[in-house]
């Protein structure tokens, strides 16, 4: 299903298209909103109603309802591809599951790849005639166990690990097209994920010492502004307290 609310910004050119993935909640949510400011935003999520009422608060927005996990063909958001192409994708969905390698199942291992690296791949594979044809910018956003695993985070840091992997891969395969590619590690941000995290640990919830959302979003806007002649191959923001 497509929800259109295009309408003009005082300029007859078209607007620049950007997908976000995971578009409805946390960090996707603050991308989609800062993207919408200059692009036309293809929304994805899994939640029909949220994608409609957050496209509604865009200037232009299309919607794009969909599991990553599984067998569902991951090409929908081609729909809403124009013909000069695709000049943003960021991969903003994840999932974080899994505690110490003894207790987690290959059932979890195989959950958690599914979206965080997995249908990354191929929502990528299926986007890049038409990154290229735009000469646009695939961003990742990846995490602080992206660089470094602890205890307990071993599924998450190792989906993370390989999300990385399959960026560099990807940027150096993809760099005569003219197609860009950044991996962005937020640090502690504060999400209902690193809030289930937090109380899974036992920890104590204090807001101060985490990024908020729009920070991610503001390191997202300054790796698409940049001249097409530069890449920041590597982002990482990390909160300024400490715990």
């Amino acid at each position: 299903m497509v929800f259109d609310s295009t309408a003009s910004l005082g300029d007859t050119s078209p607007l620049p298209t950007a997908l976000v993935t995971g578009a409805t909640r946390g960090i996707g949510r603050a991308i989609a909103l800062d993207l919408g400011r200059t692009h036309h935003v293809i929304l994805a999520g899994r939640d029909q109603a949220a994608l409609d009422a957050l496209a509604a608060e865009l200037t232009s927005a299309s919607t794009w309802a969909v599991e990553l996990a599984g067998d569902e063909p991951l090409d929908g958001f081609l729909s809403s591809v124009p013909e000069g192409g695709l000049d943003v994708v960021v991969h903003s969905a994840g999932v974080e599951d899994g505690g110490a390698v003894a207790d987690t199942s290959r059932a979890v291992w195989r959950s958690v790849y599914e979206v965080n690296v997995v249908a990354v791949a191929e929502v990528t594979r299926l986007a890049l005639p038409a990154l290229r044809k735009a000469e646009g910018t695939v961003i990742l956003i990846n995490s602080g166990s992206g660089f470094a695993a602890g205890p307990g985070g071993g599924v998450y840091a190792a989906s993370k690990f390989a999300l990385r992997a399959l960026a560099d891969a990807l940027r150096e395969e993809e760099r005569a097209n003219g197609v860009r590619v950044s991996s962005v590690h937020p640090g502690r941000t504060d999400s209902d994920m690193q809030r289930g995290l937090v109380a899974k640990q036992g920890g104590e919830y204090d807001t101060d010492l985490y990024l908020a959302a729009h920070d991610i979003a503001d390191a997202v806007r300054l790796v698409v502004d940049l001249p097409h002649t530069a890449v920041a191959e590597v982002v990482s923001v990390r909160p300024l307290r400490k715990v």
